[in-house]
Parts: C-alpha cells; sequence; structure tokens
C-alpha cells in the first residue's frame, strides 16, 4: 500500500502549517504528515514553509528576525486568529497518532542551513521518544550527511526537484549522492519522477521511492498505481477517496 502524506499539512485544505489545520489532517488517517522547521531569533524551533512571513500570514520580514513570541503573534493567512507555532506545539498535535513525522529542516533567507539545527533535532527527537515515526528531510545533502555522522539510525529523507537535482550536477549525480546516506529515501517531483521513472525505481526501488506532490484526482490515483513507497499530496482527503476502492477490491478478492 502506497502511503498517504499530508504536505505542510494538507494545505489546499487549510492554512499550511497552522495547528487547527494539523489536528484535522490528524484526524483523517493517512499514515504521515510534512512540515518545516527554522529557528526563530530567541533560538525556538517553529514551523513554517518559506524563510520569509510575506506569503503565508499578515507579517513581513525573514523567520529568523523574529522572536517566537512575535511568531506565534503573527497570524496566519486565514487561520481564524492563528499565528505561527512552535515545534513543540505541533508534536503535541501529533503525540501518540503514530504517524510518519516526515520534519523538514529549512534554510535561511540567505539560503543557509541553521547552525546546528540538525542535532537540535535529535535531540527533540530523543527527548520525545519519537524514533520509529520521525523522518528528518531536506533538500540539502549536507544535511542529511551531518545527520547520518550524528546519528546512525535516524531516519532521514532527500527531497529533489529540478532545480535542486541541476545544482547537484543532474538527476543521476544527486541520486548517486543520496544513495551514499545509508538508507535514506528519497522524495522525487512528480514531473520530474514521470520523465526518469524506470532509472529512479531502478536505483531506488519500491521502498525508498517517493513522489510529490500531486494533487488533481486522476494524478493521485496514477501516483497511488506506482510501484512506490509513498505519496506526499496538498489533497490527502482525495488520495483516501481513490485507495479505499482498491482495498475494498483486494478485500473481496
Amino acid at each position: 500500500m502506497v502511503r498517504i502524506v499530508g504536505h505542510r499539512g494538507a494545505r489546499n485544505l487549510w492554512p499550511e502549517n497552522g495547528l487547527d489545520g494539523f489536528r484535522r489532517t490528524r484526524d483523517l488517517g493517512i499514515e504521515g504528515v510534512e512540515f518545516d522547521v527554522h529557528i526563530a531569533r530567541d533560538g525556538e524551533l517553529v514551523v513554517i514553509h518559506d524563510p520569509t512571513l510575506d506569503r503565508t500570514t499578515e507579517g513581513r520580514g525573514p523567520v529568523a528576525w523574529k522572536t517566537s513570541a512575535e511568531l506565534a503573534a503573527t497570524r496566519l493567512n486565514d487561520g481564524n486568529g492563528e499565528g505561527v507555532p512552535t515545534l513543540d506545539a505541533v508534536l503535541d498535535v501529533f503525540a501518540g497518532s503514530g504517524m510518519e513525522l516526515h520534519i523538514e529542516i529549512k534554510t535561511d533567507s540567505e539560503g543557509r542551513l541553521y547552525k546546528g539545527l540538525e542535532q537540535r533535532l535529535l535531540d527533540v527527537i530523543a527527548r520525545r521518544g519519537l524514533e520509529a515515526s520521525a523522518i528528518l528531510t531536506c533538500f540539502v545533502p549536507a544535511a542529511l550527511e551531518t545527520i547520518r555522522g550524528l546519528s546512525a539510525s535516524q531516519r532521514v529523507l532527500a527531497s529533489v526537484n529540478q532545480r535542486s537535482a541541476e545544482e547537484l550536477g543532474g538527476l543521476a549525480a544527486a541520486l548517486d549522492r543520496f544513495i551514499a546516506i545509508d538508507g535514506c529515501l528519497v522524495a522525487v517531483e512528480k514531473g520530474l519522477l514521470a520523465d526518469n521513472f524506470a532509472v529512479c525505481l531502478e536505483r531506488l526501488g519500491t521502498e525508498r521511492l517517493g513522489a510529490w506532490v500531486p494533487n488533481e484526482p486522476a494524478d493521485i490515483a496514477g501516483w497511488l498505481a506506482r510501484p512506490i513507497r509513498q505519496i506526499t499530496t496538498d489533497r490527502p482527503d482525495i488520495a483516501l477517496q481513490h485507495r479505499v476502492p482498491s482495498r475494498a477490491a483486494v478485500h473481496n478478492d
């Protein structure tokens, strides 16, 4: 069965990376959720996708320039008064859910990795006992290599799109880099993956390959029928609708 992962919660259903959306995502009955981590000015780990506030909130400027209290008071667009949550608040939502937590390591507004974020996330995972459910993800291979150097067992996932692959010398070179990280899963942007599916499947195998981010019903259904580990989607509700008939068909057989 292909796993369904809610992208930034499920951003086409409710405001992305907001606590209410995370609660609703938790209650859908899907296998995983993906969200993004930055470091606020006061050192708190906070959950928001972009390195700036401009697109998803009523605020402006880099996330890293604001304290966690200021970010909490910065309202999400259409978020019913919700602000930017801390990582701890998000993890509280999913406590005991058994869902995979795809925690993406982001870069700051200058495109730089946050110093020490990898170790801090490992510490949070250990403190909360999330070793079985947490998967640390990133586009930047150096971050995943740092994690593997710090922990031989922490699960990691590389995200790849056309731009990031080109920065690494092309898709083949990018796959080489990530395959060298022991046990690394790889989620490839759906257009790039469709054009290179046979190669990616051969290199990675079914249990290490994922697709992001199919959102239209036909596209979702098509990827659910492929021999891959997971799809990461903004419409996990549609994915569930398309997966239920196939489950029933198997049961009836």
